[in-house]
């Protein structure tokens, strides 16, 4: 099956996910500086990163059950729409609570962008499709992503802090307009809906499944090795350590993430013929032996290379994760269970940063790295313990 041959409606959404990939990763090269110079104490330049989580974590899993209930389509639209407002609260900020504001608010409209987004893309494919569907719509995402920070640190220098959210607002609308006027968006959605026999209830308690909570313990431990380490702890190590520039640091980073882009992809089509476990379980060894390695070889040609495998092994791992939960719960609660995986993410995000940093603050970063692969060990064995189905031929029978 080509790509010509999947449904216009898929195209349309990887359009409206790399516009919003695009305008939401423009503020990323200046974001805490433009807070700093908001808050000279600094005291909250913490709560402007935190807040795009913080709003998520309470939402995520009340938006996907719902999603199950009333439309995957009202929900993406709603988050577009808040994804806008939070740009242009943003673009006007003149203190740093317009600025926490804004960011909240956007935050909490990609989630439930993101919720649905991924939602409906499991519902257009049947499951041994899907590996390669949205892992070529992953990629793409994340191509977005990879030019929106630099573009935006660019044209900061011309356009300003507030020029450059504004510029994002821009993006939020484009995607905001074409999700609105979508037919296939519409007409795919109300056939979902009006096949949903599932209460609030019922979908509540299906996702007390051990499949469900391993898939969302294994994707908080993967967050709290990206936010945690690769976020933060490690641009630091990189510099106070190894003395490397912050030119040299976005080289080495900028490389990871062209791994993670590479991976997304072909790792889609590898776990639709392989199996979901296999993937995530050989990018999870080749993340924990490239995080060993960070601190063994300092070298920065070697550090290059390193990132490169790290990123491929990440990618491997999230986009494989995420199909695998469409396999272990029914149909008509899919929404709610992408709802619970994200929350659990979120709070990886949140919790990361604090718990590596106390120990690279404590510890140094030789422990650092260590607890990293302990915590990745950790992962494999427990993505061990999870049942799995084969990708199957057959469409699924979706009810809601």
């Amino acid at each position: 099956m080509g790509l010509k041959s999947y449904p216009r409606l898929y195209f349309e959404l990887i359009f409206v996910g790399f516009t919003l990939f695009m305008g939401m990763r423009l503020p990323d090269a200046f974001l805490p500086i433009f807070a700093d110079e908001l808050d000279p104490t600094g005291v909250l330049v913490g709560f402007v990163i935190s807040a795009w989580f913080f709003s998520r974590i309470f939402m995520e899993l009340p938006s996907g059950v719902l999603a199950d209930r009333v439309g995957k389509r009202r929900l993406l639209v709603g988050g577009l729409a808040l994804s806008a407002v939070g740009a242009l609260i943003c673009s006007m900020a003149n203190s740093i609570y317009l600025l926490i504001l804004g960011r909240t608010i956007w935050g909490l409209g990609t989630a439930l962008f993101f919720m649905s987004n991924t939602a409906l893309i499991l519902d257009l494919f049947k499951s041994s499709m899907r590996g390669r569907a949205l892992g070529t719509f992953q990629g793409i995402e994340f191509i977005g992503s990879f030019i929106g920070a630099p573009i935006g640190g660019f044209i900061v220098g011309f356009i300003g802090y507030t020029g450059v959210f504004s510029l994002a607002l821009v993006l939020m609308l484009c995607s905001l307009s074409l999700a609105s006027i979508s037919r296939d968006l519409r007409k795919v959605d109300t056939s979902r809906r009006e096949g949903s026999q599932v209460s609030v209830r019922e979908a509540v308690l299906s996702l007390g499944t051990w499949g469900l909570a391993a898939v969302c313990i294994s994707n908080l431990l993967r967050m709290l090795i990206m936010m945690g380490v690769m976020s933060t702890v490690f641009p630091l190590y990189l510099n106070y350590q190894l003395g490397i520039s912050v030119e040299y640091i976005g080289i080495v980073m900028s490389l990871r993430t062209v791994g993670y882009i590479l991976s997304t992809v072909t790792s889609g089509y590898l776990s639709d013929m392989f199996g979901r476990k296999p993937m995530i379980i050989s990018g999870t060894l080749l993340q924990t032996g490239c995080m060993y390695a960070y601190a063994l070889l300092p070298s920065f040609e070697l550090l290059l290379l390193i990132g490169l495998f790290d990123g491929f092994g990440s990618g491997m791992s999230f986009t494989s994760l995420i199909v695998l939960l469409s396999e272990i719960v029914p149909p008509g609660v899919r929404g709610g269970a992408i709802g619970m995986y994200r929350t659990f993410m979120d709070i990886g995000g949140l919790t990361g940063p604090l718990f590596f940093m106390l120990i690279f603050t404590n510890m140094g970063p030789y422990i650092t790295f260590l607890v990293a692969v302990a915590i990745l060990a950790l992962n494999i064995a427990l993505v061990l313990t999870i049942r799995a189905k084969k990708p199957q031929a057959k469409p699924d029978q979706v009810s809601g």
